[in-house]
């Protein structure tokens, strides 16, 4: 399987981490958005887009990255993201990023998502909250998660 990881981490590299357990499980190399070619991604069985959580959101630069595609063929495609908060029932923030890579034509085939060390206001206040993570067991999951797409996801003929 070709696979690639779309990922932007800017806070305290925590998507990074998670990323980086997943590319390696998937023999895929990890890249920000701005290294990506949209045009490559055509070449490739399997695409990961992940970032932190902003506002309830997926970082902006990697919805422009994802606005920005052409029409792709069918690929399958994952999203993974790490944040502070779980993702509130009312604003299912998946769901978003998710139907704009459907509209370029990938296939989301399954999602991933972790608390991190989180310092957004008014978090920052009090010095953050879930420091320590992603941890052992976030990274372990993250593992298990890539696992599971490496043996379900089949290449297309």
């Amino acid at each position: 399987m070709n696979a690639l990881i779309v990922c932007t981490s800017v806070s305290h590299g925590n998507t990074r981490k998670i990323a980086d357990v997943m590319g390696e499980v998937l023999s895929a190399p990890v890249m920000a958005p701005e290294q990506v070619d949209p045009a490559a991604l055509a070449g490739y069985d399997l695409v990961g887009f992940g970032s932190g959580i902003f506002q309830m959101s997926f970082h902006p630069q990697l919805q422009e990255f994802v606005r920005a595609l052409p029409p792709q063929p069918a690929t399958a495609a994952f999203l993974f993201s790490t944040s502070g908060l779980p993702e509130p029932p009312f604003r299912r923030y998946n769901r978003s990023l998710e139907r704009l890579l459907e509209q370029k034509g990938l296939e989301v085939v399954d999602t991933f998502s972790c608390r991190a060390f989180d310092t957004y206001l008014p978090f920052k206040l009090v010095g953050g909250i879930r420091k320590g993570r992603p941890d052992i067991n976030d990274l372990r999951a993250a593992r298990t998660f890539a696992e599971h797409l490496r043996t379900q996801t089949v290449p297309a003929s």
